[in-house]
């Protein structure tokens, strides 16, 4: 009898101490959990816990990754609100200035003959084709604006195959033909084999008619712009060389982020779009481009798309 009651004794004993033991990890355990929550809602990095039990050392790394996904969202929301931001003040410093000419330029018609003077018809067509030049250039940089952020967001998807690359050319050339004309710039274009190469005709047309529109506004009078074609293995380089004011070293990894305008040109018309947009274009196509320019000696950019499989 004393045996067992000195075994009960021990096994009370026992259980006791593991009841305790049990209650001491659960409070542990219960503890580490809601430091582990405090972390999460606080946005503070989770702090991995001291307890070696499996379970609950799982689950402390997966609320550390969840913490650092979090975070790492929040990042990127924050990053995309600055990323807006800058395109709304952005949009608004290039709209302002046509829009503001528009409203001058309606004013002056507006109060025709109403202080005793009258404007020739000579003066009105004058003041009218202003306005509507000041209107194709707001549309032109709302269609430019709306065609980069969709493509930056991936909402444009446009599919690029084999196609003859003279054509795509010529119809770009056909849209500044007229500028180039009115400033006496002579458009050469060195003869090159038509060729078919990985592109989208029309997207690819607006990645020329950009370059070709620098280079007729950065060109002086009587100046020229050359057309030539280069192949290799994998790629086919089309280049358009002007005799226009040139780029500076340090700005021509510059010229092709988003609406970046030298301060060489500040005063000239242009928005800091079409290199940008041409740029997003050709990654699309699985191209690239570059330039090679020295100031006050004319530039040069080369157009890379890949070959065909013919």
């Amino acid at each position: 009898m004393e045996i067992l009651a000195a075994a009960a004794v021990i096994l009370a004993a026992g259980c006791t101490v593991a009841a305790w033991i049990f209650y001491r990890q659960k409070k542990n355990m219960y503890q580490a959990l809601s430091r582990m929550m405090d972390d999460l809602l606080e946005d503070r990095v989770v702090t991995l816990t001291d307890l070696k039990e499996g379970e609950v050392s799982a689950l402390a790394g997966k609320a550390k990754r969840l913490s650092e996904k979090l975070q790492s969202e929040i990042g990127q929301a924050t990053q995309e609100k600055e990323q807006v931001k800058s395109l709304i003040s952005n949009m608004s410093h290039q709209l302002k200035t046509p829009l503001t000419n528009i409203m001058m330029y309606e004013e002056i018609l507006s109060s025709d003959g109403a202080a005793g003077t009258k404007l020739s018809k000579e003066d009105q067509k004058k003041f009218l084709a202003k306005m509507r030049a000041q209107s194709e250039k707001v549309d032109w940089i709302l269609n430019s604006l709306f065609k980069m952020v969709r493509l930056e967001q991936n909402v444009i998807v446009f599919e690029a195959g084999p196609n003859l690359i003279r054509k795509t050319i010529l119809d770009a050339v056909n849209l500044i033909y007229e500028k180039a004309q009115r400033k006496q710039i002579e458009i050469e274009t060195e003869y090159f084999p038509d060729c078919s190469l990985f592109h989208n005709p029309r997207w690819t047309t607006e990645v020329f008619a950009n370059l070709l529109e620098n280079a007729v506004k950065y060109t002086p009078e009587g100046g020229k712009i050359t057309i030539g074609m280069q192949r290799f293995e994998m790629y086919t380089e089309i280049r358009i060389r002007d005799t226009g004011i040139g780029i500076e070293q340090k700005e021509q990894t510059e010229i092709f982020k988003r609406f970046y305008r030298s301060r060489g040109v500040e005063n000239q018309e242009g928005s800091g779009i079409g290199l940008y947009l041409s740029k997003l274009i050709l990654e699309k196509e699985k191209g690239y481009m570059n330039v090679a320019s020295r100031k006050g000696m004319g530039s040069c950019f080369s157009v890379f798309l890949q070959n065909s499989q013919e």
